[in-house]
Formats: C-alpha cells, sequence, structure tokens
C-alpha cells in the first residue's frame, strides 16, 4: 500500500509539478475521461473516486506507472482483467498525453499505449507482384 500523505504533503508536491501535469490532475477532459473508462469497465460505484485517486497518485509522482495495475487488483479488489482493461485505457488516454513528464519524474520509460482490445488490427498491405519491364514507357535521356 502507498505511503500515506498529508495534504500539506500533496501540495508541496503538486508545486513542483510539471506544468503539464498540474493540467492533467485537475483537467475536466481527465475526469471525462476516467468516468468513461470505467464505465466501459462495469465500475459504476465508489471505486470512481478510488481509481481516480490512484491515477492522481501517478501524475503527482507518488504512484509508478508501473504499479498501477496491481495497485488497482490490491487495493479495490478488480478481478485482473478488468483492472488491465482500465489500465491499458488510463495509460492510453490519461497518462500517454503526459508521457515525457511522467517519465522524469520516474526517470523510467512509459510504455506505449496498449492497442484497445477487441478492435481488430488494419489489414496488412500485400506486396506488389514482382515488377516487370514496362515496354510502354520511354527511355529518358
Amino acid at each position: 500500500m502507498p505511503e500515506k500523505y498529508t495534504s500539506e504533503q500533496f501540495w508541496k508536491l503538486y508545486e513542483k509539478l510539471p506544468q503539464e501535469l498540474k493540467g492533467a490532475i485537475f483537467s475536466e477532459e481527465t475526469a471525462e475521461s476516467i468516468l468513461d473508462i470505467c464505465s466501459r469497465n462495469g465500475i459504476e460505484d465508489e471505486r470512481i473516486s478510488e481509481i481516480a485517486r490512484h491515477i492522481g497518485r501517478v501524475l503527482l509522482g507518488i504512484l509508478p506507472p508501473t504499479d498501477f495495475q496491481e495497485t488497482l487488483e490490491e487495493e479495490l479488489s478488480l478481478e485482473r482483467e478488468i483492472a488491465k482493461g482500465i489500465s491499458e485505457e488510463v495509460e492510453r488516454y490519461i497518462f500517454h498525453p503526459v508521457k515525457a513528464e511522467l517519465e522524469e519524474i520516474y526517470k523510467i520509460e512509459v510504455a506505449p499505449p496498449a492497442r484497445p482490445t477487441g478492435v481488430a488490427p488494419p489489414p496488412e498491405e500485400k506486396p506488389l507482384a514482382a515488377s516487370r519491364r514496362d515496354i510502354y514507357r520511354e527511355p529518358i535521356g
């Protein structure tokens, strides 16, 4: 379990953050993303505020992004697949836009967002047939 912090300690951490992370913490877009992500993953109760709290801890530099999914499983008793789904979407929609800032405060490389589950990848392009000499082209020169 993450260490307990007082509100004064949280504000001191907040003041030292890059502007992009400060904006992400209190952004309406982040709040809407959290609600949408939770809804898509079947979370529609008080656990939403707990998920938001853990996202805030990541953005404040307290909870490494690499521990986010495990924290959801342990702290909120979420099933592994639900925690994984939430974690992947949070990574994509909330953490990835501030990836550089998170990498700076954690001194780690943040993984690229995972592909959304349930969406087929684009079809691969077929290689062109071996080129033949085009008898209709005139030489240049």
